[in-house]
C-alpha cells in the first residue's frame, strides 16, 4: 500500500536579511522523508541544519520552492496554518525546554492539553509516557531536581505523548554522557517505531548514527546524502 511521504522538500531556497544585507542560507534543498523513517543530518555549524528544521517544524514560512509537511503547503502559508500543523509534530530541543515551574508530569501533561485532552486523560497518558521513558517514579519532580539525562527523557516523553506523525530533534545528546546519550536515543528510536513517527535528528554525535535508516549531510546551506559528504 502507497503511504505518502510525510516531508516533501523541493527546491527550498532561504534567505536572512534585506536589500544589500540579504543572505542565502539555504540552496535548492530537495528531500523526502517516509512515514516512520529515522533520518539523522550532520554538518557543520552554521551550515544550515537548525534553519531547516525550523521550516520543516512549521516555526517559520518557506519563502521559496516547495516545503510540503503532512500533505500541507508551507510556502507562503499563514500563521494560523503553520500553528495548526505544529500540533503534529513533536519538538525535542537540546536545551530541554522545560518549564520550571512545573512537575515532569505537568510538562507532559501541558502538551497533551494542547490537545484538547481532559485533565484525567492526559494525566494518564503523561504517567504512561514518564513511565515508557523510564521515570514514573519521578513524574513529581521539578526540572532543578533531574539530571540532564532526566531532562531530555522528560522532554521526549512530551514529544512523543500526543503520537505525532513527526518528531524533530536538534542535538538531543549534544549535553550528555555516551551512555545517558545511548539511552535517550534508544528510547526516541523504540518509541517512534512504535507510533510509526517519522524522526528528523540533527547531531554532531557520530556515537548514534547507527540508528539511521539514512544519513544527510549540510554544508554551506546545500544538502547531500553522507556519501558525498567530506570525512
Amino acid at each position: 500500500m502507497f503511504q505518502e511521504s510525510v516531508i516533501e522538500i523541493d527546491r527550498v531556497n532561504h534567505y536572512f536579511g534585506a536589500g544589500r544585507l540579504r543572505k542565502q542560507i539555504l540552496f535548492d534543498v530537495t528531500n523526502t522523508i517516509q512515514p516512520g523513517e529515522i533520518v539523522i543530518m550532520m554538518g557543520p555549524s552554521g551550515s544550515g541544519k537548525t534553519t531547516l528544521l525550523t521550516l520543516i517544524g512549521a516555526l517559520r514560512s518557506t519563502q521559496a520552492g516547495s516545503m510540503r509537511v503532512l500533505g500541507q503547503e508551507l510556502r507562503n502559508a499563514s500563521q494560523a496554518r503553520l500553528t495548526k500543523l505544529r500540533r503534529n509534530i513533536g519538538y525535542i530541543f537540546q536545551g530541554h525546554n522545560l518549564l520550571n515551574s512545573l512537575t515532569a508530569r505537568q510538562n507532559v501533561q501541558m502538551a497533551l492539553e494542547l490537545h484538547q485532552l481532559g485533565g484525567a486523560e492526559s494525566r494518564r497518558r503523561a504517567e504512561a509516557m514518564l513511565a515508557a521513558v523510564g521515570l514514573l517514579d519521578w513524574a513529581n519532580y521539578y526540572p532543578h531536581d533531574l539530571s540532564g539525562g532526566q531532562k531530555q527523557r522528560v522532554a521526549i516523553a512530551r514529544a512523543l505523548a500526543s503520537h505525532p506523525k513527526i518528531i524533530l530533534a536538534d542535538e538531543p545528546t549534544s549535553a550528555l554522557d555516551k551512555q545517558s546519550g545511548r539511552d535517550i536515543v534508544n528510547i526516541m528510536q523504540k518509541l517512534a517505531k512504535q507510533q510509526g513517527s517519522a524522526i528528523l535528528l540533527v547531531t554532531h554525535d557520530n556515537r548514534i548514527l547507527d540508528i539511521a535508516d539514512r544519513i544527510v549531510y549540510m554544508e554551506d546551506g546545500r544538502l547531500s546524502t553522507l556519501d558525498a559528504a567530506p570525512v
